[in-house]
């Protein structure tokens, strides 16, 4: 099987090489990735738990997808063509804000990324993929903050990370006070 590559990048998201996907986990290494935020009509997040199988954080809850363009593929077509793989949903994507993070696991490996966060509204079948996806369901943010408050550690890094500010962008776009 041919090694995933990653695309290496400065604090700018400016393209700096590349390298093989786990390499750049185990060696920390800043890289391009992308999370992607999807809610239905009544304003509930997607939330999809991330299987056990993965290299890492599997069982965790997160959003409902998350990725890696390849070299040489556009950040926004990544992104579709991970939820399209993911979740089964086909829907338009905004680009909502972008932000480094750098966590590192119990594994030895490290997520350093500049990861570019989309949003889009999605009703109809969800179709996810047995490979990525153990779960999913949608919730309220006032539940999601509640539960990110009560039981941390079920719920991915870079979700506690970009949860505010997603909830902040979601108040404006429903009109709402951040419940």
């Amino acid at each position: 099987m041919k090694e995933l590559k990653v695309i290496l990048v400065d604090e700018e998201d400016n393209i700096t090489g590349e390298s093989e996907k786990m390499k750049a986990h185990q060696e920390g290494l800043l890289h391009r990735a992308f999370s992607i935020f999807i809610f239905n009509q009544k304003g509930e997040m997607l939330l999809q738990q991330r299987a056990m199988e993965k290299y890492h954080s599997g069982g965790l809850w997160s959003n409902a997808c998350c990725s890696h363009p390849k070299p040489g593929e556009e950040t926004s077509n990544a992104a579709a063509r991970r939820l399209r793989e993911e979740m089964g949903i086909e829907t338009e994507l905004q680009k909502l804000f972008s932000f480094i993070y750098k966590t590192e696991f119990g594994n030895g490996l490290t997520e350093h990324e500049f990861d570019h966060v989309f949003a889009g509204v999605y009703e109809g079948a969800i179709k996810e993929s047995a490979d990525e996806v153990i779960g999913y369901r949608y919730m309220e943010m006032r539940q999601i903050r509640q539960s990110l408050e009560q039981t941390p550690e079920q719920y991915t890094a870079w979700f506690h990370l970009a949860f505010p500010k997603i909830e902040e962008w979601w108040s404006k776009r429903y009109n709402t006070e951040a419940a």
